[in-house]
């Protein structure tokens, strides 16, 4: 009852004053157009874009409560083929953005599908992301060596400071200038949630400009 009423509380009456903002916006730009110079529509622009994120995150925030609450499954599941899936995904988006990625063939866990795609597609896609200015990017995934119940993403990106390793894993908490890496700041923390609910725990380890690693585990 208590997701029920948040669920509520955040699509109705969040995203009203939103709806509010974002069309007495629309409607300065077009009824005023000709009266506002570049500077004026670039601020409106802004409001609009500001609108927008929120909306974003207003979304992410839902899909990170129902993670509490929804049911999940215990079935075997082809890591190895749905870190691929993701991938072709990502080299679809990003079509000039080239990563050299390494995927370790064979892997499989129990566990949900639907959710496990969800810590690969927020993985795989933030290390997609973080070398986004990196030359010769790449990008692997495979089992921890000394431990076949874990798994590892790793990226050679702009990695972070582990003196802040805390906030990352918290909702809205960014390491990074949303001007530079674009995100809600909510995937992380959906994240966790997700490996935990399936008995697991994920830490992270990481130098600035020298990449980062996510280590995960999947108990059978």
């Amino acid at each position: 009852a208590e997701h029920e009423a948040l669920g509520t509380l955040v699509s109705h009456d969040l995203r009203a004053p939103i709806r509010v903002v974002e069309g007495f916006t629309r409607i300065v730009k077009e009824d005023y157009a000709n009266v506002l110079d570049g500077v004026g529509h670039d601020h409106l622009d802004r409001v609009l874009g500001a609108a927008g994120r929120m909306n974003h995150m207003i979304d992410a925030l839902l899909a990170l409560s129902r993670l509490a609450s929804q049911p999940i499954a215990r079935v075997p599941v082809d890591l190895s083929q749905l870190a691929a899936y993701v991938v072709e995904d990502l080299r679809r988006l990003r079509p000039g953005h080239e990563v050299e990625v390494e995927i370790e063939p064979g892997m499989t866990a129990l566990g949900d599908p639907t959710l496990l795609r969800m810590v690969l597609e927020n993985l795989l896609g933030n290390a997609w992301k973080y070398t986004g200015n990196t030359s010769r990017a790449r990008v692997a995934f495979g089992r921890d060596a000394c431990d076949r119940a874990t798994y590892v993403v790793r990226d050679n990106g702009a990695g972070f400071d582990m003196r802040y390793a805390d906030r990352l894993f918290g909702v809205f908490q960014r390491l990074h200038s949303a001007s530079e890496f674009p995100g809600t700041g909510v995937g992380l923390a959906s994240v966790r949630r997700i490996v935990r609910r399936h008995g697991g725990e994920i830490r992270a380890e990481s130098e600035p400009d020298r990449g980062a690693s996510f280590h995960f585990s999947l108990p059978p």
